[in-house]
């Protein structure tokens, strides 16, 4: 029997040293060191998606919005700061999914949950 999305998610960002597992909003939020690196939106406001919220470098979320408008979306109340929305229901390319949630933990991470994450072997952070 395979794992719901839920659980992937779950298992996915708390791979991450100390991230921590919130709801906010209603929905699961993901933090490291007290900030949130993602966010699971289910039906958000009645979208109809199942998607992850993960804040992004500058001109990644124009590279996936434009790239791929079907699968990646600008979220709203947070979107004008970088964040991105990946419609992880219908495009699961849980490597793209695991490497720009970690490029989101990355950015709030605080020096040394990055230097545990450097200590890690790259296949304990994989879903």
């Amino acid at each position: 029997m395979g794992r719901n999305i839920r659980d992937v998610v779950r298992d996915l960002c708390l791979a991450f040293p100390q991230a921590q597992e919130r709801t906010g909003h209603g929905m699961p939020d993901y933090k490291v060191g007290g900030r949130t690196f993602a966010m699971l939106a289910v039906n958000h406001h009645g979208d109809g998606r199942i998607a992850l919220w993960v804040h992004s470098p500058p001109g990644v979320q124009q590279l996936h919005t434009q790239g791929e408008p079907r699968f990646y979306f600008v979220p709203p109340y947070i979107g004008h700061r970088g964040w991105i929305d990946m419609d992880i229901e219908h495009h699961i390319d849980w490597d793209e999914v695991r490497d720009l949630a970690l490029g989101s933990y990355r950015h709030f991470a605080l020096q040394r949950m990055l230097k545990a994450l450097a200590k890690l072997p790259d296949e304990e952070t994989r879903v």
